[in-house]
């Protein structure tokens, strides 16, 4: 009886879908993560140590570190780094407190919560352009809003953009507005994952509803507490948009004063306006370190937690 010679190639050919299948699978991503992500990446860190001219890109003079001994000692490098750190508190923290708030509303009986919980992502699904230029109506000096409310309860009018904390808490509230529903949503989720044995529990044994709140429903929330707070971090870090599109022709520069120009508008006002893509690239490389850091932070501080006990150091919840 003759053997089939198709037999051992069809062992060979399931071996071989079976060996590489999976890597042709992953491979787009992996393809796409060089080309897009990797790549500019490494191709920054290598034009950051040049002097580098936006009307002549192609022209590189190695520099070393200078370009980041420059913004070390650059006036505006630390201005921007300021109201960067200022503008992250000010809308990180109101806006994570605010999201805890109405996620434990919404996880409440309460009517209507699926209208409730869709309205929530609006904010967050209209485009920065768009919101930044009604708050900048609203926040105006002359016509605003905010002023006409200002002046009903007998205060004068304020030049909103000028000030220096005046312009952050304004660019603040906008930041907030679109991103607490997001985080809200996040801390729902996470609400609705705790065991409400333990709920059931506090409440038997006495404990009031803000009670249960701060001793069980937040210490099962501290990872996602944390998740958010470094995200949001994140994006303060980054932020960009928002602070370009409320100064409208110093936007760029962060106000006339720069009295709210970020890390971002630093970036892009020092290659694109001073055409200095040398330092720019050097402001980017810094950018990322400093978000290396907040999540090195928050990964110590998740180690330390997973240490500890699940919920607390298990206090009582009746005090």
């Amino acid at each position: 009886m003759n053997e089939d010679p198709s037999g051992p190639r069809r062992g060979w050919a399931r071996r071989l879908d079976r060996t590489t299948a999976p890597y042709l699978y992953v491979a787009p991503f992996f393809v796409i993560f060089f080309a897009f992500g990797l790549f500019p990446l490494v191709y920054t860190a290598w034009v950051s140590l040049h002097r580098v001219s936006l009307s002549s890109p192609q022209q590189m003079d190695w520099v070393g570190f200078h370009n980041y001994s420059a913004l070390l000692h650059n006036e505006f490098f630390w201005n921007a780094l300021r109201n960067t750190i200022t503008l992250g508190l000010l809308s990180t923290v109101p806006q994570l407190c605010l999201a805890l708030g109405l996620a434990h509303l919404l996880n409440s009986r309460l009517r209507g919560r699926t209208f409730f919980r869709v309205a929530m992502l609006l904010p967050n699904a209209t485009s920065v352009a768009a919101a930044t230029l009604v708050f900048a109506n609203l926040f105006g000096r002359d016509f605003g809003l905010i002023n006409w409310v200002l002046h009903l309860l007998g205060v004068h009018p304020i030049a909103w953009e000028s000030g220096r904390w005046t312009s952050q808490l304004a660019i603040s509230t906008i930041v907030t507005w679109r991103w607490t529903g997001y985080n809200a949503l996040i801390y729902l989720a996470a609400m609705q994952t705790i065991d409400s044995d333990l709920l059931e529990a506090a409440a038997i044994d006495g404990a009031s509803e803000w009670q249960r709140f701060r001793h069980v429903t937040i210490p099962g929330l501290r990872p996602t507490i944390l998740f958010t707070a470094v995200v949001s971090s994140i994006g303060a870090t980054q932020l960009f948009g928002e602070p370009l599109l409320f100064g409208g022709v110093s936007g760029h520069l962060g106000g006339a004063g720069r009295q709210y120009q970020t890390l971002g508008l630093l970036l892009y006002d020092t290659g694109w306006f001073n055409q200095k893509l040398g330092q720019a690239a050097a402001i980017a490389w810094l950018m990322f370190a400093l978000i290396v850091i907040l999540v090195g932070i928050a990964a110590l501080i998740i180690r330390r937690i997973s240490r500890g006990t699940p919920f607390g150091r298990g206090d009582a919840l009746v005090r």
